[in-house]
């Protein structure tokens, strides 16, 4: 398992903050003196920032399952030496939440203060919680979800499918540096039309076309500039992520359900005994709509859980937590700062 920390541990050992990430990124959310790049939270996480680094010891866990470190499809397989590709075992939100708790105990924590998470995280740090009640104090679910709905598990199948569909991919078996390219490419922009708002998309691109079509791409290449921003971050995507690790993670997703451990959402929300919590949704957020925040606050509020729920008026949908720093740090510093 990889994972990166900043902060100093407390004697005690009761200051860690666990950090889950979303499905692409890995365990780099913040810069730090071996790698000075900048973070995926770069703007929340460090000295002073809403998840203080000069209060919390804080680790960020690359999930199992990813390709940034931690064991996935697209590691070596001990028993044949070659990868494990499809020969990796099914993967579970419950196994990325079991396996960064292994690593957290590997490394001497009994305890964790908080656990934070957004998106695929958030699924993560729900799990955590539901199965380590004693050894959490506190929690924060950013833009997650109990279980996922109808609608994203549909967007991610056709995700899935796109890529299996892709002759590159070979039946999971493409060689090392290579893959299906245009399969990862096509599912990265379903994605992040998913990530953003049709409003952000009316208030950033508008109906601008390209400056220079290229015509190498034929009568129907890019003309718009909602389309050349898509072509570019699809793209940039392309041979930074394994694809076999793509589809693990992937309908890990959508295999999560909190109703699982315990029969209903209500028993499985009650199994979480962190005494306060903090749910932020997104006005705008249509992959895990903001209705899907309200009923996590809801049922931990009724099972006698101090929670604050906070629906952001962010623009860029499922996305924001990564954006819009204005909205999101100074709610996180608050509730964390209050530990």
């Amino acid at each position: 398992i990889a994972y990166e920390t900043w902060g100093e541990l407390s004697p005690a050992k009761d200051n860690a903050l666990l950090v889950f990430t979303g499905l692409s990124p890995g365990a780099h959310a913040r810069s730090s003196a071996d790698d000075p790049t900048p973070g995926w939270w770069e703007e929340m996480i460090g000295p002073g920032q809403a998840i203080d680094t000069e209060q919390f010891h804080v680790i960020c866990i690359n999930s199992l399952g990813s390709c940034h470190g931690s064991t996935g499809a697209a590691s070596a397989d001990p028993r044949s030496g070659g990868r494990y590709r499809l020969g990796f075992p099914v993967l579970t939100i419950e196994d990325i939440a079991s396996a960064a708790h292994a690593a957290v105990r590997a490394v001497g924590i009994p305890r964790l203060r908080a656990v934070v998470g957004p998106s695929l995280g958030g699924m993560a740090a729900l799990a955590y919680s539901i199965l380590f009640p004693d050894e959490v104090g506190a929690l924060a679910v950013v833009s997650g979800a109990a279980r996922a709905t109808p609608f994203a598990i549909a967007i991610r199948s056709l995700q899935r499918e796109v890529i299996r569909s892709d002759p590159d991919w070979q039946g999971g078996n493409y060689p090392d540096g290579g893959g299906p390219a245009n399969g990862m490419r096509i599912a990265r922009k379903l994605g992040l039309i998913t990530y953003r708002s049709a409003r952000e998309w009316r208030e950033r691109f508008g109906r601008e076309r390209v400056e220079v079509p290229d015509l190498k791409d034929g009568p129907f290449g890019v003309e718009f500039e909602i389309e050349a921003y898509l072509e570019m971050h699809a793209r940039k995507f392309v041979g930074s992520f394994d694809a076999n690790c793509y589809l693990y993670l992937s309908r890990s997703m959508d295999l999560f359900d909190v109703a699982e451990h315990g029969g209903s959402l209500e028993q499985g929300l009650a199994k979480i005994r962190a005494p306060q919590v903090l749910v932020i949704g997104v006005e705008t957020d249509f992959l895990f709509p903001l209705d899907q925040q309200e009923e996590i606050a809801y049922h931990l509020k009724k099972g006698g859980r101090q929670v604050r729920f906070e629906p952001l008026a962010s623009i860029q949908g499922h996305d924001s937590f990564l954006v819009d720093m204005d909205r999101f740090c100074p709610v996180m510093a608050d509730f964390l700062g209050g530990l």
